[in-house]
């Protein structure tokens, strides 16, 4: 079975991540991002990140075309990048999600549903927009972009599998 709840990592996370990564629930998933960490460091991370992922059973893919350790996916435009496992792949339009699609993903990330601080100034779809580009898609998809727990519960009805986020989790007693 495929998660239905997402931690996205990235940099500004800082010592938050160990505090998110225990906070998310048994069978959850992590996309390992950290982009703009430097590769040794980043490969570094990735190792920790990972033995905390095995002993609580999360399931982790890594984004970015460098494989980074043990792994039980990759995120992003994997028909460039090869990999194994489950694939996930991001959409911002029907057109990218359509792509994922074709390329074979297990799962699709839609974004952004609600305002986010990771892409300050985007303009975010709404749940009724978004659930028009996921609609008839043959995939599972999570929901992605200042989602929450609640959040979540609202946008269900319209066809999504779960949600994702990076804020919800960073909380130490915040709305999940």
């Amino acid at each position: 079975m495929l998660p239905r709840i997402w931690l996205m990592t990235d940099e500004r996370m800082g010592e938050g991540l160990w505090h998110a990564l225990d906070a998310l629930p048994r069978g959850s998933g992590v996309v390992f991002r950290h982009y703009a960490t430097p590769p040794a460091e980043r490969r570094t991370l990735y190792a920790r990140v990972a033995r905390v992922a095995r002993a609580r059973r999360l399931i982790l893919v890594r984004a970015g075309p460098r494989k980074l350790g043990r792994e039980d996916g990759m995120h992003g435009r994997f028909r460039a990048h090869g990999g194994t496992g489950l694939r996930t792949w991001p959409a911002h339009s029907r057109s990218e999600a359509m792509a994922g699609v074709r390329a074979g993903a297990d799962l699709l990330f839609v974004s952004p549903i609600f305002a986010t601080r990771s892409h300050p100034g985007t303009r975010s779809t709404g749940p009724i927009v978004a659930a028009n580009r996921i609609r008839g898609l043959p995939v599972p998809v999570i929901a992605l972009g200042g989602m929450t727990a609640r959040r979540f519960r609202r946008v269900r009805p319209f066809g999504f599998y779960g949600w994702a986020a990076i804020d919800a989790w960073l909380e130490p007693d915040g709305e999940r």
